[in-house]
């Protein structure tokens, strides 16, 4: 597969930035200015995303990982920091247990290493693959995404994800699904070496608290930090205080 479609700025020690299922890289825009005055910041859309290859499925996590690797060498990167939420995060976990010589710190917001049930992602998958388009799925999953009084109160924020989500390559967006329904990475955590920060999201459906405080409790000296209110997608809802505890934790 061609490299991973991605976006560089700043300089500094780097860190790759990979995001929830049917984002794109722009869904770090809140990140990109505080970081990339001390980072370099890798941007990246992943496999199946944005503008990144949609090679066939199916797809496991770990062939996530593995195109960031090949980003990292492309890029000429021997290590780097990794930041990643929802299925990023879950890229992430693999890549420090899988590749623990190349992830040098780990920030892991909203996710998990294991979400069942895997029915839900297959009916998921099968639903986008049938209407052609992640539009099917799209009013469900922003409205997961959010808080709802942050999605009244910023009506263009909730419109902009929606049409990003909308825009995602469906088979990818499908492909990714069930990866996620066959993921099983809490044997891993253990595993994990790299200084971790976890942040969760108080108000988050879709990876609740008790997933971030499970991976905490098993990645070795990890920091928990659950913002609120926040959903899902936190670095959106809380840009400022994600965007500092990442400096933080780089620094």
């Amino acid at each position: 597969m061609s490299a991973l479609h991605h976006e560089v700025a700043g300089e500094g020690p780097p860190l790759l930035m990979c995001g929830s299922l049917g984002t794109t890289l722009k869904m770090w825009d809140p990140q990109l200015g505080p970081l990339s005055e001390r980072l370099r910041v890798v941007r990246l859309d992943p496999r199946g995303h944005g503008a990144s290859p949609v090679p066939p499925g199916p797809y496991e996590i770990g062939d996530l990982g593995g195109d960031v690797l090949g980003l990292m060498d492309a890029l000429g990167l021997e290590r780097a920091s990794f930041c990643g939420l929802s299925i990023g995060g879950m890229v992430g976990i693999w890549l420090a247990a899988h590749a623990p010589e190349r992830i040098e710190r780990l920030v892991l917001v909203c996710t998990a290493a294991h979400l069942p049930p895997a029915s839900a992602w297959a009916e998921r998958a099968a639903a986008v693959r049938a209407a052609g388009t992640v539009e099917v799925v799209a009013g469900a999953v922003v409205a997961r995404w959010l808080t709802p009084g942050f999605a009244a109160a910023h009506p263009e924020v909730v419109a902009d994800l929606r049409a990003m989500l909308a825009a995602s390559p469906a088979e990818g967006y499908a492909a990714c699904c069930e990866a996620i329904a066959r993921m099983d990475l809490r044997d891993d955590l253990a595993r994990i070496a790299a200084p971790a920060l976890v942040v969760g999201g108080a108000q988050d459906p879709a990876t609740p608290p008790d997933h971030q405080r499970f991976l905490a409790g098993h990645i070795p000296g990890a920091r928990l930090e659950v913002l609120s209110p926040a959903a899902h997608l936190a670095s959106v809802e809380r840009p400022g205080e994600v965007s500092s505890l990442i400096l933080e934790h780089m620094t």
